[in-house]
């Protein structure tokens, strides 16, 4: 009886305690080009996630990666990005271009564009995706810009912050 309650303890208590907790990120990189002179954005958030957030919002059912998934459902994440996520460069608000997205395993990746940009000296970021649903929601922003690499770590608490290069 004894070996029982040990291996209860030491195996199976642990595995639940993981299975419960839920950690919630997404990570945003963002990557000047200045050959091109743009900002090339790559967002990645839990599929299960977006998809919560985005049902509950404008009241649809996505249904990722199923057959009965929304076919024009890019409006939506479209909107959802432009509602959640704010960009300054040099102090000067600037709009994205949605490029598209991609799945991969339980991931969304979300590409976006900042057309003309000739030179970056610091990036102002809003970012709110996901904090409305998810409380505990943590957005990291990862940036590089020439040689210099910064990230920042935005919260509900404290939903924009800037980067300086």
């Amino acid at each position: 009886m004894k070996l029982k309650q040990t291996f209860i303890l030491l195996f199976i208590i642990p595995l639940l305690s993981f299975s419960v907790h839920k950690y919630y990120l997404s990570l945003t990189q963002i990557n000047y080009k200045s050959e091109s002179k743009s900002i090339q954005i790559i967002i990645n958030v839990f599929m299960d996630d977006i998809e919560t957030a985005l049902n509950k919002d404008y009241n649809i059912d996505l249904q990722l990666t199923t057959k009965e998934e929304i076919k024009d459902n890019d409006v939506y994440f479209k909107k959802y990005l432009k509602e959640k996520l704010a960009f300054k460069i040099d102090g000067v608000a600037k709009d994205f271009l949605y490029i598209g997205k991609e799945y991969d395993g339980d991931l969304v990746y979300f590409y976006l564009e900042i057309e003309k940009v000739n030179k970056v000296t610091n990036i102002e970021v809003s970012n709110t995706i996901l904090i409305k649903h998810f409380p505990k929601q943590q957005n990291l922003i990862k940036s590089k810009i020439g040689k210099k690499h910064k990230s920042l770590l935005l919260t509900k608490e404290e939903s924009s912050g800037k980067l300086q290069y």
